[in-house]
């Protein structure tokens, strides 16, 4: 089944996402790779691609796991959690209907 990880970023956190992006980037790339991943991306803070210093307000991905706990184990090991990048991470149960 796909879940909805739905991360909200702290005040400034462009920082601390530069710092650690290579290795959550690396996390992704491995879903993608095991034909897991259905999308992730970030969520800028303002209404542009390249938001700048304005960075970002959080994250999503949509990927596939075998439950609910082990999407929450993943989602709690990314390197963003460890970096202190978000403020909370929700995970659910997401069910793609389109296309």
């Amino acid at each position: 089944m796909h879940y909805a990880i739905i991360s909200e970023d702290i005040d400034d956190s462009l920082e601390r996402r530069a710092g650690a992006r290579t290795d959550h980037l690396a996390r992704l790339e491995a879903l993608r790779d095991e034909g897991r991943l259905l999308v992730a991306g970030p969520h800028p803070a303002i209404d542009a691609d390249d938001p700048g210093p304005a960075g970002f307000s959080g994250s999503l991905v949509i990927a596939e796991f075998d439950s609910l706990a082990a999407a929450r184990e993943w989602a709690d090991a990314d390197p963003y959690v460890a970096a202190g990048v978000y403020r909370q991470v929700t995970v659910k149960p997401f069910r793609k209907v389109l296309p």
